[in-house]
């Protein structure tokens, strides 16, 4: 469970931060399950407006970012349709997070010469920690395969490792 004096206070992916540089100045990022909004702030503070999607009202309610530079979108993006049809965006950030019925709505989502920056958890996270359920899992060249048609900058495959040398 999640300790809730640590509400909101959670730094972004280091992934996310090597590569938002790609991002064009000043374009809309989508943030993808964004949860307490630590990748939408991120690029809120790097001057993009946001925009965010996420199934928690609380969460999208707690993002303290202002509405001029912010969209907030409520909506079950598994067991609903994607809110966002027809939009596109300078970015789509998706981090922990898969949900394979999605990746043709995400990949729609990207202006042309749009930034996907992915960051999830690989077959083998099971025997590190959670998630463990293969549903939850990238196989072995999956994203690679869903993003053969987009002009591919960085990909790692593999565990990250915490201060102390330990997979999270």
């Amino acid at each position: 469970m999640k300790d809730s004096s640590l509400h909101g206070t959670e730094l972004p992916s280091e992934w996310v931060k090597r590569w938002s540089h790609l991002v064009k100045l000043h374009g809309t990022v989508l943030d993808v399950a964004c949860g307490y909004g630590r990748h939408a702030y991120w690029f809120y503070q790097n001057n993009h407006p946001v925009a965010l999607v996420d199934r928690a009202q609380a969460a999208i309610d707690s993002i303290a970012i202002p509405a001029r530079g912010c969209e907030k979108v409520v909506a079950d993006i598994e067991d609903g349709p994607w809110p966002l049809t027809g939009r596109q965006f300078d970015a789509v950030v998706v981090t922990n997070y898969l949900w394979r019925p999605l990746m043709t709505d995400l990949l729609a989502s990207l202006a042309p010469g749009g930034v996907l920056i992915y960051e999830t958890f690989p077959q083998g996270n099971e025997t590190v920690g959670k998630p463990s359920r293969p549903d939850f899992l990238l196989r072995t060249g999956e994203l690679l395969e869903v993003c053969k048609n987009l002009r591919v900058i960085a990909f790692e495959d593999g565990f990250a490792q915490t201060e102390d040398g330990q997979s999270p």
